[in-house]
């Protein structure tokens, strides 16, 4: 920050506004400059630094991504959050992708307004936190521009969908990117969609009055009133029913909730981190996700790399969950090592983890040895005999099985909602797990 203190860039061709955003600076003990069009914004932005500019998308002479252009092309990028036509969310949108902090709807809420701006006024200080190297370890490519982007990711409100594959670290980003953000000293409030009853949701995600419904005695909060001002994470996004999206799209649309049983709605300052293992576009265009929703969950997305796709990272994250997991004092022969590094890992880090609690378990004199970490040989890429896919019923059963575990680890071991994810029956799931032998 400037050594007078934060200063912010308003720009608006309505001088009502600006005089409403100023005083509004001024009760906060800010300073403020004035541009009425996208050239003078873009001189002031290159001769004064400031800690946070406010922009109209609509100007005399051209439109606000042209101010975010310019703020964040400087040695010094500077967020910018835009102010959109009530209702555009096309608009707002396209903002937080051309890299906008935030935005606000027109007729601006002044309580939004304030928050907006501390929460802004924080990026620098949340740009210094340490790097997120030490969770997501991992010297691979892939992890480099992963850790990268998370960085990048911690400076804006922008919702952020994460996608990849059960186990591999989707949660785990989610939290950094808070913890690297302005909002690290709000509440993270991680939600599995998969693993709510579609009955209990809307009260689950916006709480009830008391009296709303049988057994409602007194007021309760739900998940967006707990993560105010901190960030929700909506986990297995996928699984929400095409009424609750509804509902969902309604409350990043207008910034409020209503509880269930109440008349009034209050504003609520979320930001929304979504994740699922499945392909968002596919569900659109299957009709089970709706395409609004779709776009305003996924303005920025980030593909988490499945272990595969990394398997020099496995050595130093095997190194890492032994230490976790208490072997301190246990190695892995090469022999080991080199398994580790040729199995397919369809259940990621989630499942390495759990296949060295296991060996932890079974090694001796603390040396892990192939036969202590027991991976299924017809998993393991370069370990597959020719015949692998006969007899026909054992292959089959052995993708099932894998398909299940997979299920099961994702909705941490609820068969109600493994069932929705593998697109059947509970009654069909029972069965498949006594056949197959899964406890």
């Amino acid at each position: 920050m400037s050594m007078a203190g934060p200063r912010i860039l308003l720009v608006d061709d309505e001088p009502d506004l600006l005089d409403l955003m100023e005083l509004t600076l001024v009760k906060l003990g800010l300073e403020s400059d004035r541009a009425a069009s996208v050239i003078e914004a873009q001189a002031r932005l290159q001769q004064t630094r400031y800690d946070l500019c406010l922009t109209d998308m609509r100007l005399s002479d051209g439109e606000g991504l042209e101010v975010i252009a310019t703020a964040s092309a400087l040695a010094a990028p500077v967020p910018v959050a835009v102010i959109t036509a009530y209702g555009n969310a096309g608009n707002a949108v396209a903002a937080l992708k051309a890299g906008a902090f935030d935005y606000l709807a027109k007729p601006v809420a002044l309580d939004q307004l304030r928050a907006l701006i501390r929460s802004a006024l924080k990026i620098p200080k949340a740009a210094q936190a340490e790097s997120p190297a030490r969770e997501l370890i991992g010297q691979s490519a892939a992890m480099q521009d992963i850790r990268a982007r998370i960085a990048k990711l911690a400076r804006t409100q922008a919702p952020v969908h994460i996608a990849g594959e059960s186990g591999s670290g989707k949660e785990l980003a989610a939290r950094l990117i808070h913890r690297l953000g302005s909002r690290a000293d709000r509440s993270f409030v991680a939600v599995n969609c998969g693993a709510i009853p579609e009955t209990l949701m809307e009260s689950e995600f916006f709480g009830y009055r008391k009296g709303a419904f049988t057994g409602a005695e007194t007021d309760r909060s739900g998940f967006f009133q707990a993560a105010d001002g901190g960030t929700l994470f909506l986990d297995e996004v996928a699984d929400l029913p095409l009424s609750m999206q509804v509902k969902l799209l309604r409350v990043l649309q207008e910034k409020k909730v209503r509880k269930v049983g109440a008349t009034a709605e209050e504003p609520v300052d979320v930001r929304i981190i979504s994740a699922t293992h499945q392909n968002l576009a596919t569900l659109v265009e299957a009709g089970r996700f709706r395409q609004d929703l779709y776009y305003r969950l996924n303005v920025i997305d980030l593909l988490m790399p499945s272990l595969r796709e990394r398997a020099g990272d496995i050595p130093e994250m095997a190194r890492m969950l032994l230490d976790k997991l208490g072997g301190t004092d246990v190695e892995l022969d090469r022999d080991a090592e080199r398994s580790l590094r040729a199995y397919a890992f369809p259940g990621n880090v989630r499942e390495l983890e759990n296949t060295l609690e296991r060996a932890l378990a079974m090694c001796e004199d603390g040396h892990i040895t192939v036969a202590d970490l027991n991976l299924a040989p017809a998993l393991a890429p370069g370990n597959v005999p020719s015949g692998s896919k006969y007899p026909l019923q054992d292959y089959l059963d052995q993708m099932e099985r894998a398909a299940i575990l997979e299920a099961l680890e994702q909705t941490r071991h609820n068969k109600t909602a493994a069932a929705r994810v593998l697109g059947v029956t509970f009654r069909s799931l029972r069965y498949r797990l006594e056949r197959l032998g899964i406890e």
